[in-house]
């Protein structure tokens, strides 16, 4: 049975023509209880024809991700792990910043793809290897599973602020579903999210960056995690195919709007990549873009082989991308007594 959450809102427009013999106004009113009433039951749907209810009930359903299990950490991030119509299973995370005029707010990690496929060695979720890609649906799903757990219900005043796709997956080898789901969040009679306040990360897929940065529908991360082509080959290997030097070229020509800058996401793996010399090359290609570093210090996970950098090597290697007038921020680590890594929390489930 058709899953409305699958439809942009041209799709549903059609369907509701086509299907149900419907005008075009009614496909409107669904859309608002899909997206911003956040409504899964036909039946509440009070301004639509108690007919037209019965109609939409034979022929569609709306189907969110079921939530498989919760886990809530000491510093109040919540790890999801759901569970999608086929079985499939994904995590995403509710983070917690800092409250404004005494109310919390929130940003959400979500995830693109069942698994990965690129297969990064410091990844759970690459450990996992690739199943499939998540649907438009399936990707927006994820937020309304977060803001119902938030009581997040006044598009308004939103308590859910801020979106970052660095879950499970590529996501620009997901692009039709992601571009997809960028449209709805930016709408403003859909999720009604800024730009300004989405950001897709990836570890570099030519073709999609070139079409994101066209659409200007949210800013871009890239996990970089190497300065050199050498070590980026070793620890993420699918992603280095496109080799560091092209990437940086891609990099220099896409569109930023004024006073945005490129994020490279660089996660520290003690011994590996956070020496001095890594962040004297890392400061040289980030300066050629004029970028700015997002520091993430290594969550260890079971089984792999890597180690938490020391905190005095950490502030070490903040301390020489600054001397180079690099804008690196060391990321506060969220989560860590309740597997908040990317992919722990299924590869633990898929496990037991």
């Amino acid at each position: 049975m058709l899953n409305l959450l699958d439809l942009t809102h041209p799709e549903l427009t059609s369907w509701v023509q086509s299907e149900l013999g419907q005008p075009r106004f009614r496909a409107d009113q669904l859309w608002q209880w899909l997206w911003q009433k956040m409504v899964d039951d036909f039946s509440a749907m009070t301004n639509i024809s108690r007919q037209t209810r019965m109609m939409l009930s034979e022929k569609a359903c709306i189907v969110k991700p079921r939530v498989v299990t919760k886990q809530v950490s000491s510093d109040e991030t919540v790890k999801f792990l759901l569970e999608l119509s086929d079985g499939a299973r994904v995590e995403t995370v509710l983070i917690p910043s800092d409250s404004r005029g005494g109310a919390r707010r929130w940003t959400q990690c979500l995830s693109s793809q069942v698994g990965c496929p690129m297969g990064c060695t410091f990844c759970a979720t690459g450990a996992m290897g690739f199943t499939r890609n998540m649907t438009r649906g399936e990707i927006l799903g994820q937020v309304l599973v977060a803001r119902e757990h938030l009581g997040d219900y006044r598009p308004d005043h939103p308590i859910l602020r801020n979106l970052v796709f660095m879950g499970m997956g590529e996501p620009l080898l997901n692009l039709d579903a992601v571009m997809a789901a960028l449209r709805t969040l930016n709408d403003a009679k859909g999720l009604a999210f800024s730009p300004r306040r989405i950001t897709v990360s990836t570890c570099g897929i030519e073709k999609g960056i070139e079409e994101l940065g066209e659409s200007g529908l949210a800013y871009l991360a890239v996990s970089l995690h190497a300065p050199t082509q050498e070590l980026r080959a070793q620890i993420m290997p699918k992603a280095a195919r496109w080799p560091l030097t092209s990437l940086i070229d891609a990099l220099k020509a896409y569109p930023v709007k004024t006073r945005e800058r490129i994020t490279f996401e660089y996660l520290l793996l003690g011994g590996v990549n956070d020496s001095a010399a890594h962040a004297e090359k890392l400061a040289r290609l980030v300066n050629e873009i004029n970028g700015k570093l997002n520091l993430i210090v290594y969550n260890p996970s079971s089984g792999n082989p890597y180690e938490a950098p020391s905190e005095e090597r950490v502030l070490a290697f903040e301390e020489c991308l600054w001397k180079r007038h690099v804008t690196a921020i060391v990321r506060a680590s969220k989560g860590q007594d309740i597997d908040a890594a990317c992919g722990q929390l299924a590869v633990r489930h898929e496990a037991e």
